[in-house]
């Protein structure tokens, strides 16, 4: 697929990389709408815009939803729909998806979708997109996904339903995507490979590597993003980010203690165990068996757990060691008002600039 145009930046994309974090960082979350132990999917998705409203005010750069289906402990299986919702309810940051898994919809239905929301919200909406299904293979097929590996045609097909551009003998020659005048968001590539990542640089699209949940170092995919990279009219320049999993409190102890919710969940998950997020007195009470222990013990390695002052300079190193543009971040706790205010203990640490009253 082509959608950009200029010669291999490969060997200024090689001197390049490394340190290339903007001053003042730049920071973004990554809202999995949560689920927890007691509650419903309809609470979590309300509190999406609570947590939307908040991070606009505190100058965090974007806000991204994740497809997900069947999965108890997340409520963000129609991304679209509650990017309208909380686009429509905040002022400037960008809203987008985290990603659209591809695979499980027609480009058609995808490329009317986002020109919707760009009409209705323009230079606000972000198109993320990813390759895997993102659930269990009943799901699959019950979504009629279509194969993973058609996601480069699936892709095409998208943009040039999008564009126009079809030939007069192709059956799509006459399809008209609606509303018209409008072009797709910027469109986003997700992935945690070197492959992905050449492809979304060959392709001048955005990348973004999911650290928050792919123990593999992010700086050999980054880099490959950086040295195929051809520019397109939506990213002139390279842009990567890093997705990372942070708990931030005032006292590492309760960071810590807020940490246990993900660390049981994320063995439970890692085991085949499916629910919603437990309470931390759950988690701490909990026996783990040693393939429970071992998945904590990978959690522990991926996530970034402290003080605001720890938690900011760990982001730095590893933002800095993946040469990334931007660090999006995701944090599941159980406790909303502490959720809320992780964000904002975060947002204090990098001395971000809120919007005036």
């Amino acid at each position: 697929m082509k959608t950009s145009s200029g010669r291999n930046r490969a060997p200024e994309a090689r001197r390049s990389a490394g340190k290339r974090l903007r001053t003042p960082m730049t920071l973004s979350i990554l809202d999995l709408v949560p689920i927890t132990s007691g509650g419903t999917a309809a609470e979590a998705i309300r509190r999406t815009v609570d947590l939307a409203q908040l991070a606009d005010r505190l100058g965090y750069e974007r806000l991204w939803y994740a497809e997900h289906h069947g999965m108890p402990s997340i409520a963000s299986s129609a991304p679209e729909i509650i990017i309208g919702q909380v686009a429509s309810a905040t002022e400037r940051i960008r809203v987008g998806s985290g990603g659209v898994m591809l695979p499980n919809h027609a480009p058609l239905l995808v490329a009317e979708r986002f020109h919707t929301l760009e009409t209705l919200f323009p230079g606000r909406i972000d198109l993320g997109l990813g390759r895997a299904p993102g659930t269990n293979p009943a799901h699959v097929r019950a979504l009629r996904s279509f194969d993973a590996e058609q996601f480069p045609h699936q892709l095409a097909e998208l943009v040039t339903l999008s564009r126009g551009g079809f030939p007069d003998d192709h059956p799509f020659a006459q399809v008209r995507v609606t509303p018209t005048g409008v072009d797709l968001p910027p469109i986003w590539l997700l992935g945690s490979s070197g492959a992905s990542a050449q492809f979304a640089g060959a392709n001048g699209l955005g990348y973004a590597f999911a650290s928050h949940f792919s123990p593999t170092p992010a700086a050999p995919a980054l880099l490959a993003y950086r040295d195929a990279f051809q520019p397109s009219e939506a990213f002139p320049e390279p842009h990567a980010i890093l997705a990372a999993t942070v708990v931030c409190a005032e006292t590492d102890a309760e960071a810590r203690r807020l940490a246990t919710t993900m660390e049981l969940a994320w063995a439970g998950i890692r085991t085949g165990r499916f629910e919603p997020l437990p309470s931390p007195e759950t988690a701490i009470a909990h026996d783990y068996s040693p393939a429970e222990q071992q998945a904590v013990d990978l959690y522990r390695q991926i996530a970034i757990v402290g003080t605001p002052e720890a938690v900011r300079d760990e982001i730095t190193r590893r933002a800095e060691e993946a040469g990334a543009d931007e660090v999006m971040v995701t944090t599941n706790i159980y406790d909303p008002e502490a959720r809320l205010r992780s964000f904002s203990l975060l947002a204090e640490a990098f001395e971000m600039a809120p919007l005036a009253a």
